[in-house]
């Protein structure tokens, strides 16, 4: 049996190319709206959000615990009043109470609160409970009143503005850390010693040290992805 003949015209190689010509322009047109538009999307806030996520966890993996981001802000703040470093505050932070995250904001030896506050340092060595580690005989009404807090030279601070300071206010914690670090020298870059003061150990002044110069090398980054992260 014959085979039937394929009738199909077949295009010359000039009408190919010519379709090519047509097809190119065509192609390029459609790439340049792509990539425009692609370029327009990734400046809606959605987009923009997204890219300073990832930029804050990128920078969060180089830590052994991430720095709650909700912290920063508060941390910011006190560093904006009292011109302690807010990585500074950050290390504390850390060392302290792992963020927040210890089962008990109270330590064996009396500190209380998201910074571990001893009371008497929080209320007033002027109390006239306080000797020893300053662990005192303090009320609560008394641990939290700024006017006690006032009368007996305390560092306590009553940040968020609702009455009382209170060591268990994140707020009021880091605000009141920030106060005690700026009247012992880290406003003026006396790091060291500051962190001394807070702890009379060496090996605490180490660890926040650790923290600190950790957290410092991303400083400009960290605060800006969080505080633009946090307007959108």
């Amino acid at each position: 049996m014959a085979k039937k003949k394929n009738n199909k015209p077949m295009l010359s190689p000039a009408t190919k190319l010519g379709m090519i010509a047509l097809l190119i322009p065509i192609a390029i047109t459609v790439y340049v709206l792509t990539f425009f538009a692609w370029k327009e999307l990734q400046t809606l806030p959605i987009f923009e959000k997204l890219a300073q996520q990832k930029a804050i966890e990128e920078i969060q993996e180089q830590f052994d615990i991430s720095i709650p981001e909700k912290f920063i802000p508060v941390y910011i703040a006190a560093e904006e009043k009292y011109g302690v470093p807010w990585t500074l505050l950050a290390a504390h932070h850390r060392i302290e109470t792992r963020f927040s995250t210890v089962k008990t904001m109270v330590s064996s030896a009396g500190a209380e609160g998201h910074m571990q506050f001893m009371p008497c340092t929080f209320v007033g060595w002027r109390h006239p409970t306080c000797s020893g580690l300053g662990k005192g005989s303090i009320s609560k009404a008394e641990l939290m009143s700024p006017e006690t807090i006032a009368k007996y030279g305390g560092y306590g601070v009553d940040a968020n503005g609702d009455g009382i300071a209170d060591p268990y206010d994140i707020e009021d914690a880091v605000f009141s850390a920030a106060n005690y670090l700026s009247k012992y020298g880290a406003a003026k870059g006396e790091i060291k010693k500051a962190i001394f003061q807070y702890n009379h150990s060496e090996k605490y002044v180490e660890n926040v040290l650790h923290y600190y110069q950790l957290y410092n090398a991303y400083h400009d980054e960290l605060k800006a992805a969080v505080l633009l992260n946090r307007e959108k």
